[in-house]
């Protein structure tokens, strides 16, 4: 369902302090927003903030950054993330094409990608998160050791994601076809979607990933 407009939430964000705008000011220097340098995690289409607001609390030794274009689901992730008063929470205010203008090389030791749109006609297949060319993006912004996670109710955008992992250098750490009946099911922190999914008894596809070590930085 599509979410009401909201003319006051643009001034909101704008003013907000726990809000970034993509620019390149803090490129590189993420960590210095936050109270320590933990490691960086990034939700990537944050939407509503449920998953940012629980992994916050959960995980106090992580800093977090949600990125997220649209206002109105933002606005709503910052609200949740206001009632935490978690210092190691912080949002982006952009369209995740700017990427690489807003983080560095080696920056990221974690992506998330939860639900995004599997964009599910084939000739649409160059918007999908997974696609590879964000794929290239995602290895040079990444961490040595880091990783990405996948989490989607869509079995097209799964197997495309999986097809495109294997053939663009990335390795499998974890994956399951139905992530609430998996081992995986104890460490997973859920989302609205994902609640709404369940829900409904579909299943959920997961997998993490992370760039073979040969290939990180070749591209």
């Amino acid at each position: 369902m599509r979410l009401r407009r909201k003319p006051e939430a643009k001034r909101i964000l704008a003013e907000h302090p726990l809000v970034s705008k993509a620019t390149d000011e803090y490129r590189g220097k993420w960590r210095t927003l936050f109270p320590h340098p933990y490691p960086l995690h990034v939700e990537l289409g944050t939407g509503k903030g449920q998953f940012l607001a629980k992994a916050s609390e959960l995980h106090p030794y992580i800093n977090w950054i949600g990125v997220e274009r649209i206002e109105e689901p933002l606005l709503q992730a910052v609200r949740k993330g206001e009632k935490t008063e978690n210092t190691n929470l912080r949002y982006i205010w952009m369209d995740i094409e700017k990427l690489a203008e807003v983080f560095a090389e080696d920056e990221v030791n974690r992506f998330y990608l939860h639900f995004s749109d599997p964009w599910p006609k084939t000739r649409h297949a160059k918007r999908r998160l997974t696609h590879r060319r964000f794929l290239e993006v995602y290895k040079k912004l990444l961490a040595p050791d880091g990783d990405l996670i996948l989490k989607t109710d869509s079995p097209v955008l799964f197997e495309f994601s999986l097809e495109e992992f294997a053939e663009t250098g990335w390795e499998t750490i974890e994956y399951s076809d139905d992530l609430h009946h998996s081992p995986y099911r104890e460490q997973n922190i859920t989302t609205e979607y994902e609640e709404k999914f369940i829900s409904r008894g579909m299943p959920i596809f997961y997998t993490r990933v992370k760039p073979q070590s040969e290939s990180h930085k070749n591209n």
